[in-house]
């Protein structure tokens, strides 16, 4: 048996994680983790992570912190417009996004569908070298235009201050299908929703020259057969054979109400295939049109967070999380929801940390449980504590009560209590996603913008 997974599959599961975070009426909440402070090997090469339960349990006993995540949006690659690019049309033959991508994020910070790709009087595919724009154009948001360059360009939406602050990197984009009524939409997915609302089904957005046929000494007349109306195109040939086809004077030119169409020559052996676009019309649904089944997370620590935080050591793995406990909550309502939460484990000392001689990232042995930890913070205001993590790289297990303490270098100390455990629960909920990297710095004046990316 051969089959796939449509690009409508693809999305819809993708909405549904989508519509878990962002649905106020259920009660999932996600967090983003970070923690990891020991070294990965020698040369501190991130190591390439595992589909693992192992993998998992290790992930979680490295962590130092969480942050809610409060910001969601649709992504998908972008593709900044330089001028001398060739570009793609949008095709309903395309498997994925081509290499010559068919949409672009201008400097304007506007989203633009190709609809024909400019090409020579041989069927040659031209440089794009005028920026899209409507304005430039003198149309409205809502028509495709065509550039001296021979691309036709058709507006999809533009991204605001905000969209951009939280969802546009260096590898991706925002995108969403505006659902707001006109009274709850901001400027920008008002404009969107005037594009999707103005969309018009069936067109015809091109031809793909199956076979440019041999003998002509003068262009076919082209005719679409179809149960919809009004789409007309121009051939051009070359050396006796079709090279080129453009729909005449772009919006007009591309019917409506198209669900299948054949394109019929005057005469000759050439074979041309209609490209219809979507069935409700393109920018109708951007998410749709530019294949989007990637969603991203985003979360900006700020300092320490009020104490959640560390900023004296560093990290190396990101985690995103599902549905966190509180810690040895067995009970009904023992979810945490707080924005952020310490995670993991600590000890209190009996003398003062500056006296034990301890110092972030070394590795403490217990006298008498042979335990092992790494040092995450070391806290003199706070009560003498020492937060610490544990993985593979440790002898697992509980420090005891009173139970002396060395460090790696020449440190020691008493532990006035063994084990205690912060407020977060770290073994606790799902764990949806890890990412190994290289080491980052924190510090107090420091926000990290940290942006994952799920894609189906």
């Amino acid at each position: 048996m051969v089959a796939i997974a449509t690009d409508s599959l693809k999305k819809q599961f993708t909405n549904l994680l989508f519509t878990e975070g962002t649905n106020s009426s259920d009660s999932n909440e996600f967090y983003i983790g970070i923690g990891k402070s020991d070294v990965w090997d020698g040369t501190d090469t991130p190591a390439t992570p595992v589909r693992t339960l192992e993998e998992e349990r290790e992930a979680r006993g490295n962590l130092h912190a969480v942050k809610k995540v409060t910001a969601y949006s649709f992504v998908v690659p972008r593709y900044n417009w330089t001028t001398g690019s060739i570009y793609s049309a949008w095709s309903d033959n395309s498997v994925g996004i081509p290499t010559n991508t068919y949409y672009v994020l201008t400097e304007d910070n506007e989203v633009y569908i190709c609809l024909q790709q400019g090409k020579s009087a041989t069927g040659v595919a031209n440089p794009s070298t005028v920026k899209p724009s409507y304005q430039n154009a003198g149309v409205t948001t809502v028509r495709a235009f065509t550039t001296s360059d021979g691309y036709m360009w058709k507006f999809l939406y533009s991204l605001s201050a905000a969209s951009s602050s939280n969802f546009l990197s260096s590898n991706f984009l925002p995108i969403q299908d505006v659902t707001l009524d006109s009274a709850a939409a901001n400027a920008f997915e008002l404009i969107q929703l005037n594009v999707q609302n103005t969309a018009i089904r069936g067109q015809i957005l091109g031809v793909e020259i199956v076979s440019g046929g041999t003998g002509y000494s003068s262009a076919p007349t082209i005719t679409f057969n179809g149960n919809g109306s009004n789409a007309a195109a121009t051939a051009t040939i070359s050396g006796g054979s079709i090279v080129k086809v453009e729909m005449n004077n772009d919006s007009a030119a591309l019917g409506l109400g198209y669900d299948y169409a054949s394109a019929r020559l005057s005469d000759g052996n050439a074979v041309l295939r209609p490209i219809i676009g979507p069935q409700l019309g393109i920018g109708k649904s951007p998410l749709s049109d530019l294949k989007s089944s990637s969603l991203m997370f985003n979360a900006k620590p700020d300092g320490t967070e009020g104490g959640s935080f560390q900023t004296t050591n560093d990290f190396r793995q990101v985690l995103l999380l599902k549905n966190l406990d509180l810690t040895d909550s067995d009970t009904p309502g023992g979810r945490f929801v707080a924005g952020v939460g310490k995670v993991g484990r600590y000890m209190t000392l009996t003398g003062t940390i500056a006296a034990s001689g301890l110092v972030v990232d070394e590795l403490i042995t217990g006298g008498t449980s042979n335990t092992t930890a790494y040092v995450d913070e070391l806290d003199s205001a706070g009560g003498n504590i020492v937060y610490f993590h544990q993985n593979s790289n440790n002898v697992i297990g509980k420090f005891n009560d009173g139970e002396a303490i060395t460090g790696s270098g020449v440190g020691s100390a008493t532990t006035d209590s063994g084990d205690k455990y912060n407020a977060v629960d770290q073994y606790s909920g799902e764990l949806l996603y890890i990412e190994n990297r290289a080491a980052i710095t924190r510090s107090s004046s420091q926000t990290e913008d940290i942006k994952i990316i799920i894609t189906v």
